[in-house]
């Protein structure tokens, strides 16, 4: 420890600590990804009071604070809500390479569900990506399947 400041009754200083943690996508979290590893497709989860189909899954309704049980089957395909193509250069946290740019990130609602999924958009070209647009997951092929997000390649558009 280096103390910067102990004039005061206030200490600063700096400290270099290793933080392992693990975090945990929870029961249902795990369920979602389990479905895109072993059947590729999604489920979601129905919220008894008011019907409201989450992907992915949750505990609780947010408008309703039900807790949540019923597992549905959901599409792979779904319409695109919003987007942004990124021209920002950041490291890739799966990989830990820069991930190319530009790519296109984009909100998702999968036919079935209520809620907004985001993941890669296959398309770059402004004219030929917009809001309302139907798209379709791309998953990878069965023999490099980990379980994670990483599962689907990214969502392209449907003619």
């Amino acid at each position: 420890m280096n103390i910067i400041d102990s004039s005061s009754e206030l200490l600063i200083g700096t400290f270099e600590k290793a933080m392992p943690y693990e975090w945990s996508v929870g029961i249902y979290g795990s369920r979602f990804f389990q479905e895109i590893r072993q059947n590729r497709r999604f489920i979601g989860i129905r919220c008894p009071k008011c019907g409201r189909v989450y992907a992915p899954p949750r505990r609780l309704c947010g408008p309703c604070f039900e807790e949540l049980s019923e597992l549905v089957p959901l599409s792979d395909t779904g319409i695109l809500v919003a987007y942004t193509i990124v021209n920002y250069p950041f490291q890739d946290p799966n990989t830990g390479k820069q991930r190319p740019i530009p790519y296109t990130y984009g909100y998702i609602k999968l036919d079935g569900a209520d809620s907004i999924f985001s993941h890669i958009i296959n398309e770059l070209n402004p004219s030929r990506i917009k809001v309302g647009m139907r798209v379709k997951a791309i998953f990878k092929d069965e023999n490099d399947m980990e379980g994670n997000i990483q599962d689907i390649k990214y969502f392209e558009p449907v003619d």
